[in-house]
């Protein structure tokens, strides 16, 4: 039988053979396998605009062997099989768009190791962000990725995101050592070793990072972990003027100033946060940061931002080592995409991000900024300025066929500036279902076919997540 990687095999193969390996996973799964409605439906999407598709079964994993006993099925019967976190993700990375399995992780919850001598860890797929966290305090340690969403470390892995301390620790594609990895047709292999390291072969843990699924099911995860900061301060600064704001976060940077985060509210997105999170910040652009290190350090390096920051026209510099107050500070920011929809109850989000050099990054945004006023959309912009990325949550009304209209011009207007400004389409939110053509303009038809055959080459029959990152446009 032939079959192609992009047109899904749903719809290709006998319904009933798809039939008898859906009973036969049934059978060997007992109650950790269901059929039943409402698990279906909530396995269908992610929090993304994108629509909705359902999968024939959902399988809860609780072990590599569960993960192995499901794709040998799957392979033998030619049923698709989309790995499921906890589906906080945003470009429909867990829709079901060919029916088939939905292999849910989250009850592969284990942290199996933590090394307080060579600061790593070793964590089951499903390992919540936040209860790794409170694992590890009694080791003096922390994992620092922060995408705001409490997913799990596996989902992290296979879309490759980062979040707002990526400007001082990196990203998933940074902290990550090595990976255990169930291949489309059962086999297990692991990718790497502890070593913080090596030259040996082609680097597998990097192929799989980042794959979205679509070439196997990560099962197991080494990271990377470092020691909790002897201080930590908060700090916020606003800005009447959006450039200035983001230039001076250049200046930070250039500067080499020992900045953890840098984030960048606009004036709407503080409106959004008051309102929702009983906030009482001036409603202008604002910057948080915040710095790790030890008391004095982190002093001198905050007053050294401070400077900077009211060069550029910043005003109303404050900052705080209380833990309860940089806690509301940071939960309103993770906070702020559900602050913006709720703006207009009943409405949606649409939210979109790109990444650009920083150098660029200050016209990006301004350019932006200008076109969401032309467009008449409520699009607030938030970002992880010190990387160079940002977003724009957009609230929309899906059934308002104008103005999704209006809202997917604007995107394509947003990517095509991050694109001619040498950034890229995703800075973490990854491709999924929504920027597959924005993959290829980004890189080119050679480079993306090289993609699909190695997507060929792994998933041969095309079972894993079909439909997603390298299908055709």
């Amino acid at each position: 039988m032939s079959t192609t990687i992009d047109s899904g095999p749903g719809a290709r193969e006998d319904h009933g053979q798809r039939e008898a390996g859906l009973q036969q996973l049934e059978q060997r799964f007992g109650k950790q396998a269901t059929r039943g409605r409402d698990v279906l439906a909530q396995h269908s999407h992610d929090e993304s605009f994108h629509l909705p598709g359902q999968p024939d079964l959902v399988i809860f994993a609780e072990s590599t062997q569960d993960v192995v006993d499901c794709l040998s099925i799957c392979s033998r019967h030619l049923i698709p099989v989309i790995p499921f976190g906890v589906g906080t993700s945003l470009e429909g990375h867990v829709n079901a768009l060919h029916g088939g399995v939905s292999l849910d992780l989250s009850r592969m919850n284990r942290v199996i190791r933590v090394s307080s001598d060579d600061l790593d860890c070793t964590v089951e797929a499903g390992v919540l962000r936040k209860q790794l966290a409170k694992e590890l305090v009694p080791y003096g340690l922390f994992f620092p990725v922060d995408p705001g969403a409490d997913a799990t470390i596996g989902g992290m892995t296979a879309t490759g995101a980062s979040g707002t301390t990526t400007v001082k620790y990196g990203a998933m594609r940074e902290l990550v050592l090595s990976l255990k990895v169930v291949l489309p047709n059962g086999t297990v292999i692991e990718t790497g070793r502890r070593a913080r390291k090596t030259s040996a072969g082609y680097d597998l843990t990097h192929l799989f990072l980042g794959s979205e699924g679509t070439l196997g099911v990560i099962t197991e995860v080494s990271l990377r972990l470092f020691g909790i900061p002897e201080a930590t301060a908060a700090a916020t600064v606003q800005f009447d003027d959006l450039h200035s704001a983001v230039s001076s976060v250049i200046a930070v940077i250039q500067l080499g100033v020992g900045v953890a985060r840098i984030e960048l509210l606009d004036k709407a997105a503080v409106a959004a946060v008051n309102s929702y999170s009983k906030t009482s910040l001036a409603e202008r652009n604002l910057l948080l940061l915040e710095f790790h290190g030890s008391d004095e350090v982190v002093r001198h390096e905050a007053k050294l931002a401070g400077e900077i920051l009211a060069d550029h026209g910043g005003t109303g510099f404050t900052f705080s080592t209380d833990q309860a107050e940089r806690t509301v500070l940071w939960q309103a920011r993770h906070d702020a995409a559900w602050a913006i929809r709720a703006q207009r109850p009943g409405a949606q989000i649409f939210v979109t991000d790109v990444c650009v050099p920083i150098s660029r990054l200050a016209d990006c945004i301004t350019q932006t900024h200008a076109d969401i006023a032309a467009s008449g959309i409520l699009g607030p912009i938030i970002g992880h300025v010190g990387d160079g990325n940002f977003h724009v949550i957009v609230v929309v009304t899906p059934d308002d066929a104008e103005e999704m209209h209006r809202v997917e011009s604007f995107n394509e207007r947003l990517i095509s500036r991050a694109l001619d400004m040498g950034g890229t389409c995703t800075g973490e939110h990854g491709i999924g279902v929504g920027k597959i053509p924005y993959l290829i303009r980004e890189l080119g038809d050679d480079a993306v076919d090289l993609m699909r055959s190695i997507k060929k080459a792994v998933d041969p029959l095309g079972l894993m997540n079909p439909g997603k990152v390298v299908a055709e446009a």
